[in-house]
């Protein structure tokens, strides 16, 4: 039986994996905007390659794909009562690959549905995240994301707790400004979760590297506990600091896609800040993944590559050849 996150987190770096719903977008299984799961029922193998690709890029963790896998937002495309059945085929694949090495992690997100004050919101955004946590039972621990107030991530925390007796992780998203709809700072955010049980804290999405780091280096400042951290690939702007905001998005943001040494570079620089599960969001293929954990000391490329002294036998060597016949 493989170790549990927080077994792993006490012995060091947890690399978790990349984005997902964008992804499959792009490679047109999702529909665009409303960036639903319903891909992993109606299309299955898309969803287990991009897993497998996230193994074999040296992840140790792989997320359900179930963001968005709410009832309310899954009836935007007429999947409303298949949560079950889109929950469910979502948690096999992700079991299915992962096999005895790597964790699987439970997937809740915003519900667009949570209002504060609301109890008749607050009562239904409850019943979404059970169904979401009952029909992905058998996870190793559940990550609660892309929460745009600290109500909302309580609230989830809450029914984690309640339903399960995994570790929690939950995740804040910052959009143009440095505190939530509700009005809370991200070092507020991390010592309220931590306060009230949630295992990991941190951010995911929204936000790329840059952007990223200030609130990532507030809640480092703000509470003792194990901090997550998982930015975009896209290139953000000072006057535009959330690739959603970006006049790119939804589906016109491959120019802005940020480099796999850039997120390397993220990785490495995270470590250093006491950043302890690093892992990406939207934009992040498995080649990002790759990058980061060789920068944490996680992959190593062992496939033989016999090249011939004097002979170049690949456009690499060739080019290689003729830059260092320039430098001399």
């Amino acid at each position: 039986m493989p170790k549990g996150i927080l077994e792993r987190l006490s012995e060091g770096i947890v690399l978790g994996d990349g984005g997902y719903i964008i992804e499959l977008e792009q490679r047109g299984h999702v529909v665009t905007g409303a960036f639903t799961p319903e891909i992993a029922m109606t299309h299955p193998d898309a969803v287990r390659e991009l897993h497998y690709e996230m193994r074999q890029a040296g992840c140790d963790v792989l997320q359900v794909m179930a963001f968005y896998g709410s009832r309310e937002k899954l009836a935007t495309v007429g999947y409303g009562d298949k949560v079950l059945e889109i929950n469910q085929a979502a948690y096999n694949i992700a079991r299915e690959v992962a096999g005895d090495e790597m964790l699987v992690a439970g997937d809740l997100s915003t519900t667009w549905m949570w209002t504060p004050d609301d109890e008749r919101s607050n009562n239904l955004v409850a019943e979404m995240f059970d169904e979401q946590i009952e029909a992905q039972a058998g996870v190793d621990f559940v990550i609660g994301e892309l929460f745009y107030s600290l109500g909302e991530a309580l609230l989830c925390l809450e029914r984690i707790k309640e339903k399960t007796s995994v570790p929690a992780m939950i995740t804040m998203s910052f959009r143009a400004t440095n505190v939530t709809d509700d009005g809370f700072t991200a070092g507020e955010c991390a010592k309220r979760l931590h306060d009230a049980g949630a295992d990991i804290v941190g951010l995911n999405c929204m936000n790329d590297p840059g952007h990223m780091m200030p609130h990532i280096a507030e809640m480092r400042a703000a509470f003792d506990g194990y901090l997550a951290a998982q930015p975009v690939a896209f290139r953000c702007t000072d006057d535009t600091p959330w690739f959603t905001g970006l006049p790119s998005f939804p589906d016109r943001l491959e120019p802005t896609q940020m480099t796999r040494f850039e997120l390397g570079e993220f990785a490495t620089k995270a470590k250093e800040v006491g950043v302890n599960y690093i892992g990406g969001c939207c934009g992040c293929k498995a080649t990002h993944m790759r990058e980061m954990a060789k920068a944490l000391g996680k992959f190593d490329d062992i496939r033989a590559w016999n090249r011939r002294e004097g002979h170049a036998m690949s456009e690499t060597e060739h080019n290689r050849d003729h830059r260092e016949t320039l430098r001399g």
